[in-house]
């Protein structure tokens, strides 16, 4: 069963960031750069909060906001939820469906060795289930069934 840690080794570990005095305009430069839907927030050596696609959302609907002057900090999600590398990709779903997230950090010796989101977590169990099946269907001979015929007795 494939764990984050085996996941996050094939899609990559960077974690990308911004500061938090950095504004929402740039925030979403770098994300639309990069193709993400949320980004880090990293103030010194510590990530201290989240922004994304989801709160940008909820962020234009207040006729005062200013994406080219509001800072993220005002805007980002604390409180950062994260998973262990060692977890398999059942307990990440359990995690992303039971707590209403779309990312995940992923922990290893106390750091954030990357982040993952529910369609990384899905693409990977497609690929797995694909290749389970490929090597099923190996396995299995189908031509018995399809050569058999009913016969007919004659008396």
């Amino acid at each position: 069963m494939l764990t984050a840690g085996e996941i996050l080794d094939r899609k990559g570990h960077e974690i990308i960031s911004v500061s938090p005095d950095d504004t929402i305009y740039n925030a979403l430069k770098v994300m639309l750069g990069k193709n993400i839907g949320a980004i880090l927030v990293k103030d010194g050596e510590e990530y201290v909060g989240i922004w994304t696609e989801r709160d940008l959302m909820r962020d234009v609907m207040d006729e005062n906001f200013n994406p080219r002057t509001e800072k993220v900090k005002d805007h980002m999600v604390t409180g950062l939820k994260f998973a262990d590398y060692s977890e398999s990709c059942y307990q990440l779903l359990d995690k992303f469906l039971g707590m209403r997230l779309r990312h995940l950090l992923i922990k290893k010796n106390n750091k954030y060795i990357g982040i993952l989101s529910i369609g990384d977590v899905n693409k990977a169990l497609l690929v797995e289930k694909t290749k389970e099946i490929e090597r099923l269907n190996q396995m299995v001979s189908w031509r018995y069934y399809e050569d058999w015929k009913w016969k007919k007795k004659t008396y």
